[in-house]
């Protein structure tokens, strides 16, 4: 008897344990697969901004939620990095194309530029521009029932890369400070005489260039604005890029709001946001909810008193300001709880509010819990994991695939309107659906890319980026912004799928992924559960800030 507990009993014991934790902690659910390939509603055209992923990939996938087919141009003829599109070539397309749409999205930058790096160092002529002028009004002319909406981006703070001078930049950048801050604050002679002496310090060359990058543009958004007032754009949206609280792309900004005013254009027809890269899902997003007859309405909540007036790094506005011209853009404000569709919960945590996160996940699963459709949005001041809530609501279990949306990359801006239009996207699908499989379809496209920003925003921006820079830096290349993809391609991307599949299945194997949630339906709810999530990613660009992420995975309800 002592020698059959001695053998066989540790050996039942851990068979036992095994199983509980098998069953308990790591259930597989049964359930019926649901495919998340909604009815196409909509057919679109884009033009994207660039062709890095948040500004088309998010666009084509996000869209599939509301039943959205995106028409984008062929690879050959978009930017890549630092080359610029075929704006000629993009030009006929768009014609061509246009045909069948129900609307298009069309970035100014890319039709002139080629992308908004290249519109950074503004290569075009002033008959470049009238040329992009002339070609949005005879595309209205030729497709006079097709409503085309179409974004422009200001100039960023920072100086375009072709004056790379050290000294040059530094100064450019404390000119534009000051002169921002003296428009605003009054002309003290002190302030006009360190103004004069930094001009004396700037190439005049460089000096012209940078200005001129804001006067041109300047002159494109009037005869933009012109074309809104006539009719020919449905929708204009002019974004402002990377900047800061005082810069004289801000005192550009404020002339287009006067001039926007002064025009008395009402807002669905022009419109102001901080912001880029997000803006044409964001257009996506608002012009669904406005086809179906739906309005989102929005309430805002902070993860402290203190964020709301928060600026984060590269954002020239609050986090309040920029929040509520989201929602604006999207749907409408109210202040109700109660009243709103979407509650957009605002989490931005720094090395001072390390303390708070804690209560930030609480206060998210009490809004989960009480049935709210939450967007999350989780900043970092510092972009660092630790300043985040995922891992928060990682180690309190709280089921993740109950938010609406969810987005925690570059910058506030950017992360906010992202998070805002997902949760819009999937709440129009919801509103809209025909039947109770059109509904279940759209909740499993709009888990599909909750997964894929958990796994970039979180996983690769956060963690996995710091440690491949490093990794790259220390095999001697020490600008991980300018890479040989042509040559390390295999290597590069290699390395990053492998520490990718390893925190996936971490991520993957935790409570909070692992839990099902009852999700609403027209009518009654849904119980929904993720399982066999696997991702495919690799560098699209020969630099490491950005890669191309698709997630996969069953959706399973379960009865």
């Amino acid at each position: 008897m002592n020698t059959f507990r001695q053998r066989w009993l540790p050996l039942l014991l851990a068979l036992v344990l095994m199983v509980a934790f098998h069953f308990i902690w790591h259930p597989r659910y049964e359930g019926t697969p649901v495919a998340a390939t909604p009815p196409v509603r909509s057919r679109v055209l884009l033009a994207p901004l660039d062709s890095r992923p948040p500004c088309l990939d998010f666009v084509v996938r996000a869209g599939r939620i509301a039943g959205v087919e995106v028409i984008t141009p062929p690879e050959d003829i978009l930017d890549y990095y630092s080359k610029p599109g075929d704006t000629a070539a993009l030009h006929v397309w768009v014609r061509e194309n246009l045909a069948g749409c129900d609307y298009a999205i069309l970035s100014v930058d890319q039709l002139l530029h080629g992308g908004l790096l290249a519109s950074r160092e503004a290569k075009k002529t002033a008959d470049d521009a009238a040329e992009v002028i002339r070609f949005l009004a005879g595309l209205h002319a030729a497709y006079p029932q097709t409503p085309l909406y179409a974004f422009n981006i200001l100039p960023r703070l920072a100086p375009p890369d072709s004056i790379d001078g050290a000294d040059e930049r530094k100064y450019l950048m404390e000119w534009s400070r000051l002169a921002d801050r003296l428009d605003l604050e009054g002309r003290d002679p002190e302030g006009l005489a360190r103004l004069r002496a930094l001009e004396m310090r700037i190439p005049s060359k460089s000096f012209r260039h940078y200005t001129d990058l804001f006067t041109d543009n300047a002159r494109l958004n009037e005869a933009l604005l012109d074309l809104a007032e006539q009719g020919v754009l449905t929708r204009l949206v002019i974004g402002q890029d990377d900047g800061e609280v005082y810069g004289i792309n801000n005192r550009e900004r404020r002339r287009l709001q006067e001039s926007i005013a002064r025009r008395q254009l009402p807002a669905p027809r022009a419109f102001f946001t901080h912001g880029a890269d997000e803006i044409a899902l964001s257009l996506l997003a608002a012009v669904e909810a406005e086809r179906s007859g739906y309005v989102p309405r929005f309430t805002i909540e902070y993860s402290d008193s203190s964020v709301s007036a928060k600026v984060f790094p590269y954002m020239a506005a609050s986090m309040q300001t920029t929040a509520e011209e989201k929602a604006a853009l999207l749907g409408e404000l109210t202040i109700s709880s109660d009243e709103a569709d979407i509650t957009l919960f605002i989490a931005a945590h720094g090395t001072d509010t390390l303390g708070h996160r804690q209560d930030a996940a609480r206060r998210v699963q009490t809004l989960l819990a009480a049935g709210r459709r939450v967007a999350l949005v989780d900043l970092a001041e510092d972009f660092l994991a630790e300043q985040t809530i995922l891992p928060q609501l990682l180690r309190q279990h709280i089921p993740l695939h109950g938010l609406a949306a969810y987005a925690g990359w570059n910058t506030a801006s950017n992360a906010i309107g992202t998070a805002a239009a997902q949760a819009v996207l999937i709440e129009t699908a919801r509103h809209r659906a025909s039947s109770r499989d059109e509904a279940l379809a759209a909740h499993a496209a709009n888990l599909a890319f909750l997964d894929g920003r958990f796994l970039e925003d979180y996983y690769y921006l956060k963690d996995i980026i710091d440690l491949e820079n490093a990794m790259l830096r220390k095999a001697g290349y020490l600008d991980v912004n300018d890479l040989d993809l042509d040559h390390n391609a295999r290597w590069v991307n290699a390395t990053i799928q492998q520490a990718m599949d390893r925190r996936l299945a971490t991520f993957a194997a935790s409570r909070a992924f692992r839990t099902p949630v009852s999700l609403p339906l027209a009518e009654g709810h849904a119980t929904l559960a993720v399982q066999n999530l696997t991702a495919d990613v690799y560098c699209p660009w020969p630099r490491t800030f950005e890669v191309r992420l698709t997630p996969m995975a069953q959706i399973i309800e379960l009865r």
